[in-house]
Order: C-alpha cells, then sequence, then structure tokens
C-alpha cells in the first residue's frame, strides 16, 4: 500500500467514526473524526502531488492548505480551514480556548456541517491525479 493510500485509508476510518458518533449524537466526536479525516485525507493529498515530501506535523487545516498548489486547494470546499480548524481543540478538551465555540459545544447543526465539509473533503482530495499524467 502507498502512504497516500495509508493516509487515506485511515481518513476513510476517521470519517466512519464521525458518521458514527453523528448517529449517537455526540456532536463533540463528530466534529473531531470529522477533522481528523480532513487533516489526514490532505496529507495524502500532499503526498500524491508531491510524492517523498513528509506530511508537515500540524493539525491546522489552514497551514495544509498553504503547502498545497492554489489550483488544488481552489478545488477543496470553500471555507474548509475555518470551519475545521475551529473544532481541532474544542471538540477534544473542555476547557480549550474558552469561547471559541458558541456555549462550548458543538451544536448538531455544525457537527452534521463538519461530516459534510469532511465527505466533500474526502472526495476531492482523492480525485486529484497526482504530478504524472492520468492513468
Amino acid at each position: 500500500m502507498s502512504a497516500p493510500d495509508r493516509w487515506y485509508s485511515f481518513a476513510e476510518e476517521d470519517l466512519r467514526m464521525a458518521e458514527l458518533a453523528l448517529d449517537e449524537s455526540l456532536h463533540n466526536q463528530t466534529c473531531f473524526h470529522a477533522q481528523q479525516c480532513v487533516e489526514k485525507a490532505m496529507k495524502a493529498l500532499l503526498l500524491t502531488v508531491a510524492p517523498g515530501t513528509v506530511p508537515p506535523r500540524t493539525h491546522s487545516i489552514a497551514d495544509l492548505l498553504k503547502k498545497l498548489p492554489s489550483r488544488i486547494a481552489m478545488r477543496l470546499p470553500p471555507g474548509l480551514a475555518s470551519s475545521m480548524d475551529a473544532f481541532y481543540l474544542p471538540s477534544r478538551y473542555p476547557d480549550a480556548l474558552p469561547g471559541s465555540l458558541p456555549d462550548g459545544n458543538p451544536t448538531a447543526a455544525q457537527a452534521r456541517e463538519a461530516l459534510r465539509l469532511a465527505r466533500k473533503t474526502l472526495e476531492a482530495c482523492r480525485k486529484e491525479p497526482g504530478p504524472g499524467p492520468r492513468a
């Protein structure tokens, strides 16, 4: 299995966990695993478009977007970085960044939106062909 495929496999597992969490109304976990899906899909994409690179050790979607060629980054869902970066810390730790989310917890609507963005991002990342000609 290639390095990007390993990252995509983990991204798909996080997407599945987000779906299961949403079914159980676990909104923090839905948002966290949706964010993790996006992060891992983007790291897989980085490895696809620039083979041999080392994925950056960051959880910031904004930082990952900056590493992508603009022609690729613009194909990802609008508002991706601001939406997903808002969930990483608050969905993990009850005392993280007070006030970063209204009432401190993601709502059902925010969880559904995070899951929607994760699905769209994973799909968009998987469509990117890489540096060589399409097979």
